[in-house]
């Protein structure tokens, strides 16, 4: 069982490849999740995975977490902000200046390691945003940027509009990544660079190897075990729904039909093979990870010691007739 680490420019601390998420931290027992931390902590995570959209109360008790143990130097923290409301887009400086504020009161701490835009609106030019991304970075309130959700094209637009301008670019891109194919976006314009149809934005990061915090490795919940061409209309909360309305697809099945032949073959879980196959990319991946416990974190983190053949993960992604 072994944690790895990578860099990122601007970030001076080791960034675990695993990203732990805060929504697990239950807003009415802010307490209650300092096990869960806790434990992710000794487990070699570094980087956690927060978002004001995510509500005052998570980022307040991550914030107390952090501060209590003592780990603010040790901790990468990836806040994301600018998320649409009810009335509509809020990618804009004022948008952005509010979101990171508040962030920072919330956790009561005076930076952010990387902030990260949680949606675009691809209507607005990218200039005034990299230009207030920049000002936020001189000002020592981030040390490093970057878009979840942003396509590759408009990342890549950003970053030509820094480099004429001898500005910071992006460093980073969060977009959707599973093995399973995502048929049908669990929201407008939701981006991700899973399936054949995304093979543009795949090359493209595979050149740049511009780092991915890529989320929902499991796809919703798709790799979890749990779900089977029969059971499908047993699910009723709204994850388990989406995840059978995105992924419960012809296609998928088969993926992960092989996913449970290797995971048999080789002695892991479905959940497991399915991480393998994420971190197997000739990509510079983070995976964001949503577990409730300690063990289902151990359980990730022995999934890094999977190291799957180019031949196993072609044949998981069904571009392959055989795994050897």
């Amino acid at each position: 069982m072994t944690m790895l680490y990578g860099k990122i420019t601007g970030i001076d601390k080791p960034i675990s490849r695993l990203v732990q998420g805060t929504i697990p931290l239950n807003p009415d027992a802010p307490d209650s999740g300092f096990s869960l931390l806790d434990d992710t902590f000794a487990l070699g995570c570094t980087a956690y995975d927060t978002a004001v959209v995510y509500g005052p109360e998570r980022e307040k008790a991550f914030g107390r977490w952090v501060r209590e143990r003592g780990l603010r130097e040790k901790v990468v923290i990836l806040a994301k902000g600018v998320h649409h409301d009810n009335s509509g887009p809020r990618v804009t400086p004022e948008g952005l200046a509010t979101d990171l504020n508040n962030t920072l009161a919330y956790m009561e701490t005076e930076y952010i390691d990387l902030y990260v835009l949680h949606r675009d609106n691809p209507a607005v030019p990218v200039g005034p945003i990299v230009e207030a991304l920049n000002e936020h970075l001189r000002a020592g309130r981030i040390h490093a940027f970057g878009g979840s959700n942003w396509t590759h094209d408009r990342i890549r637009a950003a970053n030509e509009y820094a480099a004429e301008h001898g500005l910071t670019p992006f460093a980073v891109s969060s977009p959707n990544f599973s093995l399973a194919e995502q048929v049908k976006e669990p929201w407008a314009n939701c981006v991700s660079i899973s399936g054949p149809q995304n093979e543009a934005a795949r090359a493209y990061y595979q050149q740049t190897q511009l780092p991915l915090f890529t989320w929902s490795s499991l796809a919703g919940g798709f790799f979890s075990g749990r779900l089977t061409r029969e059971n499908l209309a047993e699910f009723e909360s709204y994850l388990d729904k989406l995840a059978v309305e995105c992924y419960a697809y012809d296609d998928n099945f088969k993926r992960l039909d092989r996913v449970q032949e290797l995971a048999e073959q080789k002695g892991k879980t479905v959940p497991q093979i399915a991480l393998a196959y994420v971190m197997a990319q000739p990509l510079n991946i983070f995976a964001l990870v949503g577990c409730q416990n300690g063990s289902e974190f151990k359980a990730n983190v022995d999934a890094l010691d999977i190291k799957l053949t180019p031949a196993e993960a072609a044949y998981l992604d069904l571009r392959a007739d055989a795994p050897a």
